[in-house]
């Protein structure tokens, strides 16, 4: 997935309030051999990318002023009770070291199994969600 960041040079409480009172989300980059780079992203595109459950398990290319980096999200923060995206931290991906990620579980089948249909039993998923380390170019979207 492709994402377009925008730098920004004023940090601070004051300036983000700014920047989310425009229709933008701070952020920052960080990890890797490069210093952490503070990042204004658009808060619609995040909002409804976040919705999305392969955005928060792959590896992302975040284009800042025309130079693309590999990143992954690590966190964001969303507002107690507006649709609000606060902030957004991502992470760079070099491809030659392993990454530690949690990937979502998907189950198939559930629905039509003899023992839920004829039987009424009831599923019950423990984990929905498992800690894989692998390389990037390796990492899977859901297992």
């Amino acid at each position: 997935m492709k994402v377009i960041a925008f730098p920004r040079n004023e940090q601070g409480s004051g300036a983000s309030r700014r920047l989310r009172n425009a229709g933008q989300t701070p952020a920052i980059i960080y990890g890797g051999t490069a210093d952490p780079v503070a990042i204004a992203l658009d808060h619609n595109a995040l909002y409804h990318a976040l919705k999305k459950e392969a955005f928060h398990s792959s590896i992302l290319d975040m284009e800042i002023e025309g130079k693309v980096e590999k990143v992954l999200l690590r966190d964001f923060q969303m507002h107690a009770y507006k649709q609000l995206v606060l902030h957004a931290d991502f992470q760079r991906v070099d491809p030659n070291k392993k990454i530690h990620v949690k990937v979502p579980l998907h189950f198939v089948n559930a629905e039509v199994s003899p023992a839920v249909k004829l039987g009424g039993a009831i599923i019950s998923h423990v984990m929905n969600e498992l800690d894989i380390s692998c390389l990037p170019g390796e990492l899977p979207e859901f297992v």
